[in-house]
């Protein structure tokens, strides 16, 4: 897989990929930690804005899995 932003794009995928519940929840916390830490990183050196709208879509995308696969409940905040 030929990602543009691995550091964070190759846990996202992992946790994406991922079906068995008992590995699930570890891979998804994994991908939030190196989504934030990016943003974190970028937060004086803002991304170009391709970087950072997939960062949104790569929460976005755990939301919904830990939704769907996980039965996270959403809160108020999301």
């Amino acid at each position: 897989m030929d990602l543009k932003y691995p550091q964070w794009q190759e846990p996202l995928a992992e946790a994406i990929c991922e079906f068995n519940p008992e590995h699930l929840r570890q891979k998804v916390q994994r991908a939030e930690e190196a989504i934030v830490r990016r943003i974190e990183e970028l937060a004086f050196d803002p991304p170009n804005g391709r970087e950072g709208q997939a960062l949104v879509d790569g929460l976005e995308l755990l939301r919904i899995v830990k939704k769907d696969r996980l039965g996270i409940p959403e809160t108020k905040d999301e």
